[in-house]
């Protein structure tokens, strides 16, 4: 017994070091809560050969049970889509807080990269390729996501709305390519280095980084929308706006607006326009 509370004490000191070291590597929600689950039975058990076969530290939970405050409640709600959460202060992390409202999405349909940022062309055409797509109607090329299209074309159904080209692709998902010849022609070649640093950030609001977009993912689409009439049916079909000051950039999120904050998302109004962004 002597023998196993002192194995005990050994594990508790050890989380507590670990929890320091926490900033440094990126968070994997769901293994740390089924490795506390693992440890939890181990002192319930109270058996020294428990111990001796778990001897690895584990983290503590990351969340309360019932989060409360909306950087808790959307951090909670994107661990299923984006397990691997971006060091705070990282490039990664700039770009989760400027696009990843997406990652709330709880259709199971809905496929999400396992990562924020594509680091070059072959990893965003694997991605693509599982895609299953469908085509906006009406449209000259224009695909995205299935779940996405069959919302969009309901609320078009509904309204007249016409996408930012008129009917072009470009308007919907992107290769890398045109990813990066819209980054081209917003940024100079030192504005990647800023974004970096955190030094610039409203460019991500015109035009996304290379291997950044939304519209890599399916999920986004350009727009033009004049009225309250047309809002409406998209925010009825799950359809909102969520990068500041991109006002044609629409993404979709599969949820009611009712249905946004208990998500996390916090509403900004920016010169009449209306965003759901994130809160971290």
């Amino acid at each position: 017994m002597r023998r196993f509370i002192k194995k005990l004490k050994f594990i508790l000191i050890t989380v507590f070091m670990v929890i320091t070291l926490v900033a440094s590597n990126e968070i994997n929600y769901s293994k740390i809560a089924q490795e506390n689950q693992i440890l939890n039975a181990c002192t319930i058990n109270n058996t020294v050969a428990c111990l001796e076969i778990y001897q690895k530290p584990i983290l503590p939970t990351p969340f309360p049970n019932n989060p409360q405050t909306e950087q808790e409640r959307f951090l909670s709600a994107i661990a299923t889509n984006l397990p691997e959460i971006p060091q705070p202060n990282s490039y990664e992390y700039i770009l989760l807080r400027a696009y990843g409202a997406a990652f709330v999405d709880p259709d199971p349909t809905v496929k999400f990269p396992s990562k924020v940022v594509f680091n070059n062309e072959q990893e965003t055409e694997i991605f693509q390729t599982n895609l299953t797509m469908d085509k906006i109607i009406g449209t000259n090329n224009c695909y995205l996501q299935q779940s996405a299209a069959l919302a969009l074309n309901k609320a078009r159904s509904q309204q007249n709305i016409p996408l930012k080209s008129g009917y072009g692709a470009s308007d919907c998902t992107r290769n890398y390519a045109t990813n990066l010849r819209f980054w081209r022609k917003y940024a100079n070649k030192n504005t990647l280095d800023k974004v970096r640093e955190g030094k610039e950030t409203a460019i991500l609001g015109v035009v996304a980084p290379p291997g950044a977009s939304q519209h890599l993912w399916g999920l986004a689409i350009d727009l033009r929308v004049s009225n309250t009439k047309q809002r409406q049916a998209l925010y009825d079909n799950g359809w909102f706006q969520t990068v500041e000051n991109d006002i044609p950039h629409w993404t979709y999120l599969g949820v009611n607006a009712d249905n946004l904050a208990s998500l996390g998302l916090k509403n900004k109004v920016v010169r009449g326009i209306s965003y759901w962004l994130t809160p971290i």
